[in-house]
């Protein structure tokens, strides 16, 4: 019986410790930011591109909207189809990057269908297709490029932080005004 009191005794630290351990990584935890976290996920069903889109169009009228409210146009070019241009028209519309778009930016998407839409767009605003959607252009309101995301930055919306973002967002936000 005492021989079981003491081979018992070793498991019973342990555990302890173990518990203690947990305790001390739960309560010392770091807070960490809303803005570290990398974009939500999404149900992807919404229909971003609607068929027969006039993309030329909505970028006109937008560029119109732009002059007058002092803002920049934010072209997002993408598919139905993608799951992280629905990822990024999300995070586009949520938080903080939702008011700093709301203040500094008009939104217009840009369908490319299977490749094969509004492909004079994505030559205009010098998006390479091969690096893949969503590809984004920042215009000014005399449609001026200020920005395009030539090297697939946004293709993998999936995997991108919040903070780098909202990064992108202040940082043509602060010349766009």
């Amino acid at each position: 019986m005492i021989a079981m009191k003491l081979s018992s005794l070793p498991c019973l630290l342990f555990l302890l410790l173990c518990g203690a351990f947990a305790a001390t990584l739960v309560y010392c935890q770091q807070p960490t930011s809303p803005d570290s976290d990398v974009l939500e996920p999404v149900d992807g069903k919404k229909d971003l591109y609607p068929i027969g889109a006039d993309a030329k169009k909505e970028i006109e009228e937008a560029l119109k909207k732009a002059a007058g409210e002092k803002k920049r146009v934010l072209l997002v070019f993408g598919g139905n189809w993608c799951y992280d241009c629905h990822v990024l028209e999300h995070a586009l519309h949520e938080g903080t990057a939702g008011e700093i778009m709301q203040e500094s930016f008009l939104l217009v998407d840009v369908d490319i269908g299977e490749g094969d839409k509004n492909l004079d767009l994505l030559k205009k605003y010098r998006i390479p297709l091969e690096k893949g959607v969503p590809a984004v252009a920042i215009i000014d309101s005399h449609g001026e490029l200020v920005y395009s995301s030539g090297d697939g930055e946004f293709e993998s919306a999936r995997k991108m932080m919040k903070a780098d973002l909202l990064a992108f967002l202040r940082r043509w936000k602060e010349t766009a005004r």
